[in-house]
């Protein structure tokens, strides 16, 4: 017992030894210090070790079902449907004359002309809204077609709008046609019109092209003017626009109603809209859902089992483990590369800047066995879940990340990846700026070593980060320019350009012993920003958050100088390689500078202006003696 006793003295004397608490806490932190930074390489492997690993498994996290509500004003699939046969064969007249218009090869002009009358026939308030897209690779042109359908229980105040784009998504807009898409929109106007019970008013468009026609739509409504565009204004308005359903059918039949919903710079509509649609889709139209057009493993014709050798004895539990990773892997490797890129995934995408909630139904072409019937079904039912609300969707989430129709990580679930990748960065460059500040110096009384402080060139540094982020603006402006914009080779010379200027710190003297050295305390500022940077954007786009952290994580950490300068070039070149390569891309150079110039995506100026410099700054630690 005594002994016991002596335990706990000497335990509680350790925690709460006697003397001045202040001198206590000053001592104990100084030990927590040291400590940390004893074992900080350790601990940055750690922490990009974790941030990796999470990052891989992100397709087998325990994820949330798609099956709950937050907002119970929505009531999805609680209605009885009224969409019918008759419907179907109107859908079916629309598409024939529509298919007349496509092999008479009718201009932008007489397909206005057709969709306003037609929607006019109906007895709805038609218009039509041309426009035209200046941008260094020309002009391109077109003319929407639109009709409300004004509510008769409101004062029309808010709005829904459906929409179809006369071009598909199918290959990202190549010249896919939306016959079906469009058919279903005039036969669904026509079909709304005979019932009072829209509490909203109902918004019908039918944009030219892919996505170009909606911007200019959009841009147009919310009386938001673009340099490069000349449109006309739109002859009818209407309310507040809540929620959009965008069509897109471009088969003859189809098998899966897939989900597009990734906006334009990161932006993600509400789930619970998701959600409604899906459970719409199984329950009332009898339509399984999948994430955009990919199947399910247990939906395919082909697995991954049937790829191995027969006389392999593999446990079917393995394979389906296989399978689901591989399957959920592609699910959030495409939904990364909407995000991060900023592209979105359809027409929808442009919806959300303006706050509306939207995503594309995408028909899966297939033999069977569904057609204008089951879409039009699914189509109402979600149009009156949609009419329920009497508030914007707000209760459920705007961050997360679906790795199929069934499941969704939330943001807690992914979003620490990317911030453990930053931080391993950040202790990186701090610890670095530490070791610039301080030197060991002999004292001449007794010939000890003792620490002493030493000015950090911070001025001079600031200078050349600052610099290369204005050659990355130029670059920005430069391929913004005709000439280079539509040649390889100018593109080619930009990247050789912006390669060739930092080469002069290779005529840079070597800093003296008094003073920290120029290389490291520019790895520290880099590692410092680039962290920053990362963990800003993981809020707002963790897909471009997450691709920066793989892409600057350990370049920029294993930055450093060298004695010879055929090593120092060598260095330097693979930083060159990870900082400019994209623009020997010409075809994905040109789809950039036209997302920025006609839809706005942010993607090319943060290359230009963010990515590329920081990797610059990392090329001139090399550089530099």
């Amino acid at each position: 017992m005594d002994i016991l006793r002596g335990k706990i003295r000497a335990l509680k004397q350790r925690l709460r030894p006697d003397g001045d608490v202040n001198v206590i806490r000053l001592q104990r932190r100084a030990k927590m210090t040291a400590v940390v930074r004893q074992r900080l390489p350790l601990l940055k492997f750690a922490l990009f070790a974790i941030g990796y690993l999470w990052m891989l498994a992100l397709p087998i996290i325990p994820t949330e079902t798609t099956e709950k509500m937050d907002e119970n004003a929505l009531l999805p699939g609680q209605v009885h449907t009224h969409w019918n046969w008759a419907e179907v064969h109107t859908a079916d007249r629309y598409l024939e004359q529509l298919e007349a218009l496509r092999d008479n090869n009718a201009t932008s002009e007489q397909r206005s002309d057709y969709l306003v009358k037609e929607f006019a026939k109906l007895g709805l308030a038609a218009s039509a809204q041309p426009y035209q897209f200046s941008t260094v690779f020309g002009t391109s042109d077109g003319i929407n077609s639109y009709a409300i359908l004004s509510s008769p229980r409101t004062s029309g105040s808010e709005a829904i709008v459906i929409s179809a784009s006369w071009l598909s998504r199918t290959g990202e807009g190549d010249g896919t046609l939306n016959l079906r898409g469009v058919s279903t929109i005039l036969a669904f106007a026509a079909f709304v019109r005979r019932y009072s019970l829209w509490a909203k008013d109902l918004v019908f468009v039918i944009s030219d092209g892919y996505l170009e026609g909606m911007q200019a739509w959009l841009s147009a409504y919310h009386g938001v003017s673009q340099p490069n565009v000349q449109a006309a204004d739109l002859e009818l308005t209407s309310g507040v626009i809540w929620t959009a359903l965008n069509i897109d059918y471009p088969g003859h039949s189809f098998s899966h109603l897939g989900i597009y919903h990734e906006g334009l710079n990161g932006r993600l509509p509400n789930q619970d809209l998701l959600r409604s649609f899906r459970r719409i889709s199984r329950g009332t139209g009898g339509v399984p859902v999948i994430l955009y057009d990919r199947l399910d493993p247990k939906d395919a014709e082909s697995s991954f089992g049937d790829l191995l050798p027969k006389w392999i004895p593999i446990p079917s539990t393995i394979v389906q483990a296989v399978e689901k990773y591989y399957y959920f892997g592609k699910n959030v490797v495409r939904h990364a590369n909407y995000q991060a890129r900023g592209i979105g995934s359809g027409t929808h995408a442009l919806f959300h800047q303006y706050r509306i909630d939207a995503f594309t139904m995408y028909a899966l072409p297939a033999t069977g066995p569904h057609g204008f019937h089951s879409i039009g079904r699914v189509l109402e039912s979600t149009l009156r879940t949609a009419n329920n609300l009497l508030e914007r969707l707000h209760a459920s989430f705007f961050f997360y990340l679906l790795t199929n129709a069934d499941y969704s990580l939330k943001i807690g679930s992914f979003l620490p990846s990317a911030i453990l990748v930053s931080v391993a960065m950040m202790f990186g460059g701090l610890r670095l700026w530490t070791d610039a500040g301080w030197t060991r110096s002999l004292t001449e009384e007794k010939g000890a070593p003792r620490w002493v402080t030493r000015p950090r060139p911070v001025l001079q540094v600031v200078t050349i980060m600052a610099s290369t982020h204005l050659v990355g603006a130029a670059m920005f402006w430069a391929i913004n320019t005709s000439w280079v914009a539509n040649s390889a080779f100018g593109c080619v010379l930009v990247a050789l350009c912006a390669s060739a200027l930092p080469l002069i710190a290779l005529s840079a003297p070597p800093s003296g012993e008094d003073e920290a050295s120029v290389s490291s305390v520019l790895k520290s500022l880099n590692l410092c920003f680039a962290s920053t940077i990362i963990s800003a954007v993981a809020v707002l786009n963790f897909s471009l958050a997450a691709s920066m952290g793989i892409a600057l994580g350990i370049p920029l950490s294993l930055s450093a100088s060298h004695k010879h300068t055929p090593v120092r070039l060598a260095h330097y070149t693979c930083y060159v390689i990870l900082g400019t390569a994209w623009l020997y891309y010409h075809s994905g150079v040109t789809k950039m500078i036209w997302d920025w110039q006609v839809l706005g995506v942010w993607f090319c100026p943060f290359l230009c202006i963010i990515f590329s410099p920081l990797v610059m700054q990392a090329g001139i630690v090399c550089l530099l003696p």
